[in-house]
């Protein structure tokens, strides 16, 4: 059977037999569908927001509204992706017993992310008088994230996202480079090291693949 990547990608790319209720940080990236530009663009290597990725970044902001337990890092809305760091807290125990408060449930990852993709989809719609057309891509991609080195070195990603642009795949412009040439322009523009710029490559090779990103760093 010849691989279909559309159809693929339609399978969980969660990582098998991991509870996504735990507590802990999450790297997530959400893309548009088709990878269609529609947030913005990028000018002077500063993202500039539409209407559009406005709403988005709204509806970010008002996750951990809707679900006490998330806590909210990094994030950055690019022109057709988004990168964000989701932190899942404890819920608060209550009583002599220390059960949870009857009325908190605790949210899975998938969830959160499932909520702030179909409202912020939703509104977008509205905006632009397309309803039910997707915005979103069927699927996300997350990377558990194990450490606090692997915690800054994501932040420092996300935060120099923009800069990175001309060197990013999902860049409808982008003039193909060697992998070195990239990792070259990177190091100067953004000072990462070879080690860091190895996971971040890696990372952005398995979300577009639909892989699982779970590992070490």
């Amino acid at each position: 059977m010849n691989y279909d990547p559309e159809k693929h990608r339609r399978r969980s790319i969660r990582l098998k037999g991991y509870d996504y209720t735990r507590p802990g940080a999450y790297f997530v990236t959400i893309c548009t569908e088709g990878r269609v530009c529609l947030f913005g663009n990028i000018s002077g290597e500063t993202m500039q927001l539409n209407a559009f990725g406005r709403i988005v970044q709204t509806h970010w902001n008002d996750l951990p509204h809707h679900y006490p337990q998330v806590k909210l890092d990094a994030f950055v809305i690019m022109p057709n992706h988004v990168h964000g760091i989701i932190i899942l807290t404890e819920i608060d125990m209550v009583g002599a017993g220390l059960k949870p408060a009857p009325t908190i449930k605790q949210h899975g990852l998938p969830e959160i992310v499932r909520a702030l993709k179909t409202f912020s989809a939703r509104r977008v719609n509205e905006l632009r008088n397309t309803p039910g057309v997707s915005l979103w891509q069927r699927n996300y991609y997350d990377h558990i994230i194990r450490n606090e080195r692997a915690l800054n070195i994501i932040r420092r990603y996300i935060l120099y996202n923009p800069l990175m642009w001309a060197y990013d795949m999902d860049n409808p412009d982008r003039h193909p480079l060697s992998t070195e040439k990239m990792k070259s322009g990177m190091k100067q523009k953004c000072g990462f090291t070879d080690e860091e710029l190895d996971f971040i490559i890696d990372y952005d090779i398995k979300y577009r693949m639909g892989r699982e990103t779970d590992d070490e760093m």
